[in-house]
Parts: C-alpha cells; sequence; structure tokens
C-alpha cells in the first residue's frame, strides 16, 4: 500500500511491547492496517464496555479477520452496569467522566502492568488534539500518522484499498463508543432510537431524578423528552439544515467529513480522545 509522507522511522526495533489501542472507528482501524507490515509484533486491543453498538462489534471483527491476530478485548467481566452500581447510579457526563477512566484507561494500564509499551495512537496530521496520554512512565505515544502526514483522505483510502471500508454506523453516527454515549449530537440519539431502539430504550431507563437532582444523558433534555414526536421533526429539520450548509460551504468534501462538520456544528464538546479514534 503506497501513502505519502511515509516516514522512515525504526519502530519495531525498539525494545518493548507495540500497541495499537482500538476503538471501533475508523482512524484506529485504519492505523492497525496501516502499521500491520511495519511492525510484525504489534498487538491489539479494544476496551469492552459491554455496551457497544452492534456495527463496532461486527466491525473488530471484520478487522480481526483481515489482521490474521487476535484483537485483546478487554473488561469481559466487569462492564458499565458494574460501575454504574459501584458510583451509586450516578450517570457519566462531561464534567465526571468516570466511564472512560473505569472503561477504558484502567483496563489498557492494567493489561500493559509494569512493560515499556509503545502506544500508538490515531490522530491524524489534520487533527489539533493530542488524546490520552497515560502518565505511567512505561508508556510512550506514538503519532504515526502526525509523523508521516496522514490526513484524512489517507485514512479512508487506506480502509477503503484494504477491503474494510468505514464502519456502517458512520451513516448516522460521528464516533464509536457506548450506545448511550453522553457526547451524542441530538441527530445521533434519534439514529440509535431508530436504528436500535432497545439500547435507546435502555438508556431511557437509566435516566432518573433522584432527592431533586436530575441524571439525564443530556444536560438540556431527557431522552423521553427528546422523542417526542415535534421534536424529532424539528431535530432532523435542523440537522438537515446544518448539513446543507456544509455541503455549499465545502462541495469537495467526503460525505463523512460533511456529516461530521454538520454533527460538531449542533454543540461544542469534541469527545472522549480515548473513547472515539
Amino acid at each position: 500500500m503506497s501513502l505519502p509522507h511515509q516516514p522512515e522511522s525504526d519502530w519495531a526495533a525498539r525494545p518493548g511491547r507495540h500497541i495499537v489501542s482500538l476503538s471501533g472507528g475508523k482512524d484506529s482501524t485504519a492505523l492497525a492496517i496501516y502499521l500491520r507490515d511495519k511492525i510484525p509484533q504489534l498487538e491489539y486491543v479494544f476496551c469492552d464496555t459491554h455496551k457497544e453498538l452492534p456495527e463496532t462489534y461486527e466491525y473488530l471483527d471484520k478487522l480481526e479477520a483481515f489482521l490474521g491476530k487476535k484483537i485483546n478485548r478487554l473488561n469481559p467481566q466487569r462492564g458499565f452496569d458494574h460501575w454504574l452500581e459501584m458510583y451509586g447510579g450516578m450517570l457519566p457526563s462531561a464534567q465526571v467522566r468516570w466511564c472512560t477512566r473505569k472503561l477504558k484507561i484502567e483496563p489498557f494500564e492494567a493489561f500493559v502492568g509494569n512493560d515499556k509499551i509503545w502506544s500508538y495512537i490515531g490522530i491524524r496530521a489534520d487533527e489539533n488534539r493530542s488524546g490520552y496520554i497515560s502518565i505511567k512512565p512505561n508508556i510512550t505515544p506514538i503519532y504515526p500518522y502526525k509523523e508521516g502526514g496522514l490526513v484524512l483522505a489517507d485514512v479512508e483510502r487506506i480502509l477503503n484499498e484494504s477491503g474494510i471500508g468505514l464502519p456502517s454506523y458512520y451513516e448516522w453516527r460521528q464516533r464509536s463508543g457506548c450506545t448511550f454515549c453522553f457526547f451524542q449530537r441530538s441527530a445521533e440519539w434519534i439514529g440509535l432510537m431508530e436504528r436500535h431502539r432497545e439500547a435507546f430504550e435502555e438508556a431511557k431507563r437509566y435516566e432518573k431524578e433522584q432527592d431533586g437532582e436530575r441524571f439525564y444523558w443530556r444536560q438540556s433534555e431527557s431522552l423521553s423528552e427528546l422523542e417526542q414526536p415535534e421534536r424529532i421533526e424539528q431535530i432532523k429539520r435542523e440537522h438537515i439544515i446544518r448539513l446543507e450548509a456544509e455541503r455549499k460551504r465545502r462541495p469537495d468534501r467526503p460525505l463523512i467529513d460533511i456529516i461530521g462538520a454538520a454533527l460538531d456544528a449542533e454543540e461544542d464538546d469534541v469527545g472522549c480522545n480515548i473513547c472515539h479514534l
């Protein structure tokens, strides 16, 4: 596979374990493919919250078959419901992201232990973020896309040439992550409701009011309020307006980029750096 700006690197020769953390998203998946033949000893890890989209599990199975190597799936015993109970029923939020700590970071750090780790992170050269960086001194982050100058078009090219393609949830959702991720935009919640009604109903059951406090996934409204017909109509109408505006602003962009930009235009939060690569 020929890609521009590939760096001359000694990654494989560095002593220690080499690991790609997979999220079930396009960037980390393409990174695993990109590095497969460059680092023979590469390990693949996916932190399973037990609340992922069916499309995510299907995508990981497809990737595992392509790689010809096992993807280590962490959190086999303790998923989201266990930690929700430990936190007294308090739903995670942008302010208190216990889900990221308990279901992503801690399982990964337990998996690697005290070994020398080279952690390969799928943040592209056209993104202005750093992702999760462990405070453990034995874990060193590496950014192959940034080193090589690879951007969104390169990621799409890697996925297309491999035959893996994009996850099917990109038709309606911008990121991987839990079915009820609190970073979802309104249009994504509607997408969940229409495609995975059982998961949407489960998310509704988690919401509650207790001692004068509201435990909702969204600060502005409950899911029961969001699913009202007039609210659904409003959300869809506003999303279409944003999509059309993005198409006119840069008609040369791929559809996935347009959808992502339209969703981002709804709110300022960009999501969890470790969950959505």
